[in-house]
């Protein structure tokens, strides 16, 4: 091949170690989930191992286990190419290194005894939840209507279980409950510092969440004062509130309590269990 003077030749070898270079940055981002700024490197067993475990006791116990499917800031290849090689010195009691702090962190489900005194716990930390009512409005009858309220069951250091309410008759939850005084209340753990803490979704069963069902009546005289003290301290805002609009306190005659706290359905507790248990975190 004739060159000309002052012209140099292609170089193909050049392009081709540029090219290699360029493949050789991007490849191994295929085998990275990036959690929370955190690169962890997923070999091949994960999604086989994960799609096996079909029990709630196995896909917790996999997905902690961060000394054999986790493994860290290496791609799977390296992994699999240094297999010949022996293990270092002190590799046999050396412990793999920790998961960051909430990552896969998985609570057990506990046993039924701290059932009761979870629902207490969620009943007491609770400061607002969703009541559904019976609708009395003509456009939807008799189909169910959900509001947010602002609820206490107690001071902070009386908790009593039941959920008072500081509610006014303009409200269209209220005038269903004139009509048809059955609710339901769902007070969610994710008011609660667990989910945050854990990166866990509000929605994920893990995060707990508790419906009580029962009759909303009007608080009577002689229990006022206690209505005042629980829904003023936990929320002195409604101090403020407008009086035109004839406020008044309401509390639920609970007849049912059901919790939610971990994959699959609820459990059903008891009235003697739950006004029994004393309020705990589990």
């Amino acid at each position: 091949m004739s060159v000309r003077r002052g012209q140099r030749p292609a170089r193909p070898v050049t392009r081709l170690s540029w090219l290699l270079c360029c493949s050789a940055l991007l490849s191994p981002a295929a085998g990275y989930v990036i959690v929370s700024s955190v690169s962890w490197a997923v070999t091949n067993e994960v999604d086989e191992e994960l799609d096996s475990a079909s029990t709630e006791e196995a896909l917790p116990a996999l997905l902690e286990d961060s000394g054999s499917i986790w493994q860290r800031s290496f791609p799977a290849s390296a992994h699999k190419e240094d297999a010949h090689l022996p293990p270092p010195a002190g590799a046999a009691r050396s412990r793999p290194p920790p998961a960051p702090p909430g990552m896969f962190s998985y609570r057990r489900e506990s046993g039924p005894r701290l059932r009761p005194s979870t629902a207490r716990f969620l009943a007491h930390a609770s400061a607002w939840g969703c009541l559904a009512t019976v609708s009395a409005h003509e456009k939807i009858p008799g189909l169910p209507f959900g509001n947010c309220l602002p609820i206490s069951d107690g001071p902070l250091n009386n908790s009593t279980g039941i959920p008072f309410f500081y509610v006014t008759p303009k409200d269209p939850a209220v005038a269903d409950l004139m009509k048809n005084p059955m609710a339901s209340l769902l007070l969610p753990e994710s008011e609660g510092e667990f989910c945050r803490k854990n990166i866990v979704d509000p929605e994920d069963p893990r995060c707990a969440r508790l419906t009580l069902t029962g009759q909303m009546t009007a608080v009577s005289p002689e229990e006022i004062e206690f209505a005042k003290q629980a829904m003023f301290s936990r929320h002195p805002v409604l101090r403020k509130w407008p009086r035109q609009y004839e406020w008044f306190f309401m509390k639920m005659k609970i007849e049912h309590i059901w919790l939610q706290k971990w994959y699959g359905g609820v459990s059903d507790i008891s009235r003697e269990e739950y006004f029994k248990a004393v309020p705990r975190k589990a």
